[in-house]
């Protein structure tokens, strides 16, 4: 996923190199934590050795990690949109 926004480390520099799947449709804070614990679970993750499975990618691991914590602060409202939870 090397390209523009997504540095060498793997992660993503700020909210504007996230995918479209998540801009479009997250908040602006969701979309900082979703960045945040993108990065933080690909530097945890980056080593085969630290993964519960060796054979996921280190991609799906670390999106897995993302969405998982923007699930803890938000959730899908009936009409389809992301609010923060209360």
């Amino acid at each position: 996923m090397e390209g523009e926004g997504f540095n060498h480390k793997g992660d993503y520099k700020s909210k504007s190199n996230l995918p479209d799947s998540v801009r479009n449709v997250l908040p602006e804070h969701a979309q900082e934590i979703y960045r945040a614990s993108y990065n933080n679970a690909h530097t945890e993750y980056h080593l085969k050795k630290n993964r519960n499975n060796p054979t996921d990618s280190l991609e799906e691991i670390c999106h897995k990690v993302a969405w998982s914590a923007v699930k803890k602060k938000y959730h899908r409202n009936k009409d389809g949109n992301w609010t923060e939870k209360k």
